[in-house]
């Protein structure tokens, strides 16, 4: 995770759904981090403390989604072998498809 300085928390109003108690308590919590300029907010509990720690941990997948990068791909030619593997196959397949044809000599007689 980031540095603590990095990160500003404020409390906020929860709105929506669930009545006075909701709309009136400050148990929500918005979390940013400044340097990357991305915000989280949870007001879905009750206690602010519950909130705070789901906060941190949406704040903190957010932040590994961001850094992430994908690993180089480097480029490989098939062996030898394996191409020879794949073409035989081919051709058994071939050999098999152009038997059951009407074309064929062996199913005129």
């Amino acid at each position: 995770m980031s540095k603590p300085r990095d990160i500003k928390i404020t409390h906020v109003k929860g709105g929506g759904p669930g009545g006075q108690n909701r709309n009136k308590r400050m148990s929500g919590v918005r979390v940013e981090h400044e340097p990357s300029g991305l915000a989280v907010r949870a007001t879905e509990r009750r206690s602010q403390k519950q909130n705070l720690s789901s906060a941190l941990e949406r704040l903190e997948e957010k932040l590994t989604r961001l850094s992430y990068r994908p690993k180089k791909r480097t480029k490989t030619q098939p062996t030898r072998s394996s191409q020879r593997v794949r073409l035989d196959s081919k051709r058994k397949t071939s050999t098999k498809k152009r038997l059951r044809t009407k074309r064929n000599d062996q199913w005129d007689e």
